[in-house]
């Protein structure tokens, strides 16, 4: 079993980075179209179209930019291997997850934050 080197934990940190950026582009676009008073369901599909090209970019230019490192056997190249690894397959599943769970975690925050409105109006 290989250890986490300091490579790996950097592009774990890496990582954390680039999967935030893309949860904040949707939300960020879908916050500018729900101020336009689009419909929530409406607003998250428009979100979601519309990042994703620039979601997409970023994570294959990512992911194509590491295969030569992860594939690599060049002498001392097992240090960074690790963090090559670590990048694609996080990459990669983070492209999926934040197109599915970014929207529904949106949807029930907003629909709590709608709720709790509600109920302090009628108090």
């Amino acid at each position: 079993m290989n250890n986490l080197t300091t490579f790996s934990l950097c592009g774990l940190i890496m990582l954390l980075g680039l999967v935030a950026k893309n949860g904040i582009l949707i939300v960020d676009f879908a916050n500018h179209l729900k101020s336009k008073g689009l419909p929530l369901t409406q607003v998250l599909v428009e979100a979601g179209k519309e990042r994703l090209r620039p979601i997409i970019m970023t994570t294959f230019a990512m992911i194509l930019g590491m295969l030569p490192l992860a594939l690599s056997q060049s002498p001392g190249s097992e240090l960074k291997n690790g963090m090559a690894w670590i990048i694609i397959g996080g990459l990669t599943s983070s492209f999926f997850l934040t197109l599915l769970i970014v929207p529904c975690v949106y949807m029930v925050v907003d629909n709590l934050k709608t709720k709790f409105s509600h109920n302090k109006q009628h108090e």
